[in-house]
C-alpha cells in the first residue's frame, strides 16, 4: 500500500467505557479502520485526562477511574480520512475528533 508523503492523522478522544453496538467504542473504530483498509491505526489508553465534563479521569490508586481516556489515531490520505470520518461521526456520542496534517517519512512493513 502506498501512503502519500502529505497525509492526515485523525485523532479520536473517547472514554474507555464508551460503547458502540455493545462493543468498546475504541475497538469498533479500530475494527472499522482495518475493514476500510486505512494505512494504520493505534489505540492509546490515557493515564489521566478530562473533557467537556471537566471531571478528571485518572489511573491513580486512590481514585481508580473506570473510564480512562482512550485515543484512537488513524493515518491515511486526506480523502480516505474524510470518508472514514463520515462513517464514525454517528458512532460517537461524547468525545473529541481532530485532524492534523502529517509528513510521512517511512511507511513499510516487515514483508514489503
Amino acid at each position: 500500500m502506498e501512503l502519500p508523503k502529505n497525509a492526515k492523522v485523525l485523532r479520536v478522544f473517547v472514554g474507555e467505557q464508551d460503547r458502540y453496538e455493545g462493543a468498546p467504542l475504541h475497538e469498533a473504530i479500530l475494527d472499522l479502520a482495518m475493514k476500510d483498509k486505512l494505512a494504520g491505526a493505534t489505540v492509546f489508553r490515557g493515564v489521566s485526562g478530562f473533557g467537556c465534563s471537566t471531571h478528571i479521569h485518572t489511573s491513580k490508586i486512590l481514585s481508580m477511574s473506570e473510564d480512562l481516556p482512550m485515543v484512537v489515531e488513524v493515518v491515511d490520505s486526506e480523502e480516505k480520512i474524510n470518508a472514514f470520518l463520515t462513517k464514525i461521526d454517528g458512532m460517537i456520542e461524547s468525545g473529541l475528533i481532530i485532524i492534523e496534517s502529517a509528513q510521512v517519512l517511512i511507511y513499510r512493513g516487515k514483508h514489503s
